[in-house]
């Protein structure tokens, strides 16, 4: 018992060292939730398919809305146990049932372009193929 108390002191002290304190702060997880959607995944979308086909792509939605039915919402949020958290949304837009359009934070990239710097968000509008146009409004 004395010296445990002898000792105490002394841990005090050692307490307000920041090196010691950074070796024995709990050890945090990393956190991840939602879905994770990959540029790559984001390449594959094209105008014109289904909502069967983009969930074959990009998974199951996180969100869906019963009152924005035609709008499904993929979200992605990473934190780390050290750092800072991460978050990445992308929505998917449907008119019939079909892809209209894609926006958020994850793009496809275009190998043909030099890297440019991002925005945080923007819209992607997926054009039709010249082919498909003409056949859509013959249809109507």
């Amino acid at each position: 018992m004395k010296r445990i108390l002898f000792l105490l002191p002394l841990l005090a002290a050692c307490s307000s060292t920041p090196e010691i304190t950074k070796y024995l702060s709990p050890y945090k997880i990393d956190v991840r939730q939602g879905n994770m959607v990959t540029q790559e995944m984001v390449a594959q979308l094209r105008p014109g398919l289904n909502r069967d086909q983009v969930r074959f792509i990009l998974g199951t939605p996180l969100v869906t809305d019963m009152f924005h039915a035609d709008r499904w919402d993929y979200i992605y949020r990473f934190q780390p146990g050290r750092g800072e958290v991460q978050q990445r949304v992308l929505t998917v837009f449907f008119q019939n049932n079909v892809l209209l359009r894609v926006a958020g934070d994850v793009v496809a990239d275009d190998p043909g372009k030099a890297e440019a710097p991002k925005a945080a968000s923007q819209v992607v509008d997926i054009p039709r193929p010249a082919a498909e146009g003409g056949n859509s409004q013959e249809k109507k």
